[in-house]
């Protein structure tokens, strides 16, 4: 994936949220376009939601490693 087409995918609207899959099979749920932030090399992704909606950590995922991007179907997983 290019990182235009990661932009892309961040500024889509209606936003679409996503699940990131790594090489290492972890995988990350992004919910909110506020919840993702593009670098050059990675994709840095909130976790650790708090109830005010900050999240508290981040995880670093490089995109060499990201294997699959998944749409999350919202509806099912609530």
């Amino acid at each position: 994936m290019t990182l235009q087409a990661y932009r892309e995918l961040l500024s889509r609207r209606p936003f679409q949220p996503f699940r990131v899959v790594m090489s290492s099979g972890e995988s990350y749920e992004v919910r909110h376009p506020e919840m993702a932030l593009l670098t050059r090399t990675d994709l840095l992704i909130g976790t650790d939601v708090a109830n005010d909606g900050v999240p508290a950590e981040f995880t670093i995922c490089s995109l060499l490693h990201v294997a699959s991007i998944e749409p999350l179907n919202l509806a099912s997983a609530s």
